[in-house]
């Protein structure tokens, strides 16, 4: 099997070597390679023998020198060197389940592919994981591994994840554990299922596994419209998220006199829905849950505070639109009312886009579509460009959830639109800068 190359990054061992785009890897030290698994194993020595073929059949060995972990700097066209795994659980909290036909076909494709753990953070339940696939990740030490774990109790994991080997996928936990593979985890909470005792024994449970098991996340559950047919599940309202953080508090207190560690966090949605102040940096431990939406508020708080220190402010005039989804719409707005204090002639107004798309359940940026933001923004002074946050796109392009591009959006509105990164100098300077 050979695995097309699609880039070379400049500068690497092998674009020193002539390796192109186009061209093809065979083998790395006369083996043949499955996947990414292999490849990186392989790889991971301080002498290496790669075989190229060209585009017309020629084929170079090169044999290679450099540090034990060193990259030789190159992409394939399938990110995975095989075909992606299709996750065969029918959760009853699924978003893909959740949204309304007539997207694009890779909205509908769920992974569940522990080497998409590896390689990009992505969540996995183990119940569509091989013996062979935990043995392969145990004997390449592949770590740190993201598992979607939503309770503990065996019998209501088949329930929630509609799959009857859900329970029994538990045991794999045990196995990575004593082999000591680094994990992370998290839950999705949905009310009256698996919060409350079920939540306080998955704590339990899961803490036991320290250290290998570095951290655990409790996230809300995310509703839209289209649940016809679907489980029947509940939104959280202040009053649950109090109660969810409460418990989440009391676990973090005494796990953190018996192990050094808070262990267990809740995502920032749980702070804003009940309305309490969001911890401080130090609270956080190292931001190593950021990606599920843990401690994204403080970072980015922080981020405008420390960069604002450092500028002195000046007399530029501007007028300047930022929009976004309900929860990150007062925290962005607070952000830049203190940009405004220090620059007193750029006037930034904030905008709230309501998600009529997928329902205004749904309160995250990542979910907003193109038509929600030309629905509610057109025909309003946007002033001289307008910014969004970069988390609207597909990784990579221009493209909204409802295919819909920056350039669709900027022929809408008649205005500049310019994006910005989730951190706060990339806020500020997005704002600022001509």
């Amino acid at each position: 099997m050979k695995h097309k190359i699609k880039s070379v990054e400049e500068g690497s061992i092998a674009w020193e070597l002539e390796i192109e785009p186009g061209d093809y890897l065979v083998a790395v030290n006369d083996t043949e390679l499955k996947d990414i698994f292999d490849y990186h194993f392989m790889c991971n020595d301080e002498y290496i023998t790669v075989l190229i073929e060209k585009p017309n059949g020629e084929q170079w060995e090169l044999e290679i020198e450099k540090e034990y972990n060193e990259d030789i700097g190159i992409d394939f066209e399938q990110g995975l060197m095989d075909d992606y795994r299709s996750c065969t659980n029918k959760c009853m909290f699924c978003f893909i389940d959740q949204m309304p036909p007539g997207m694009r076909e890779t909205l509908y494709f769920k992974d569940d592919d522990a080497r998409l753990s590896f390689l990009q953070g992505n969540y996995i339940t183990l119940t569509n994981m091989k013996d062979a696939d935990l043995d392969r990740i145990i004997k390449y030490r592949l770590s740190p591994i993201n598992i979607s774990i939503h309770t503990v109790n065996p019998e209501l994991r088949v329930k929630m994840l509609h799959n009857r080997f859900a329970g029994e996928a538990l045991k794999k936990l045990e196995k990575l554990y004593e082999n000591r593979i680094e994990m992370n985890s998290q839950i999705v909470l949905c009310k009256g299922i698996n919060d409350g005792k079920e939540l306080e024994r998955s704590i339990e449970y899961l803490s036991n596994m320290l250290p290998y098991m570095e951290s655990l996340s409790v996230v809300p559950v995310g509703l839209t419209k289209f649940r016809d047919n679907l489980a029947p599940l509940q939104k959280f309202y202040k009053d649950d998220a109090i109660e969810v953080l409460n418990t989440i508090h009391k676990w973090q207190d005494k796990l953190l006199k018996e192990y050094g560690t808070r262990f267990v966090f809740a995502s920032d949605e749980w702070y804003i829905t009940a309305e309490m102040p969001l911890p401080q940096e130090d609270y956080y431990e190292g931001y190593n849950q950021i990606e599920n939406g843990v401690g994204m508020v403080r970072s980015l708080t922080d981020e405008v505070d420390e960069y604002l220190a450092l500028l002195e402010g000046d007399n530029r005039s501007k007028k300047v639109t930022l929009a976004t989804a309900v929860l990150a719409a007062p925290i962005i707005k607070e952000q830049t009312e203190k940009l405004m204090e220090k620059y007193p002639n750029v006037d930034c107004t904030v905008y709230t886009i309501l998600n009529d798309y997928f329902g205004r359940d749904i309160t995250v940026a990542g979910l907003l579509t193109g038509q929600d933001i030309i629905n509610q923004l057109k025909d309003k002074d946007l002033g001289d460009y307008l910014i969004l946050p970069n988390v609207l796109l597909r990784s990579g392009e221009e493209v909204l959830l409802d295919d819909l591009t920056l350039s669709d959006l900027e022929k809408a509105l008649q205005i500049e639109i310019r994006i910005v990164k989730s951190d706060g100098t990339s806020l500020i300077d997005t704002i600022l800068n001509d």
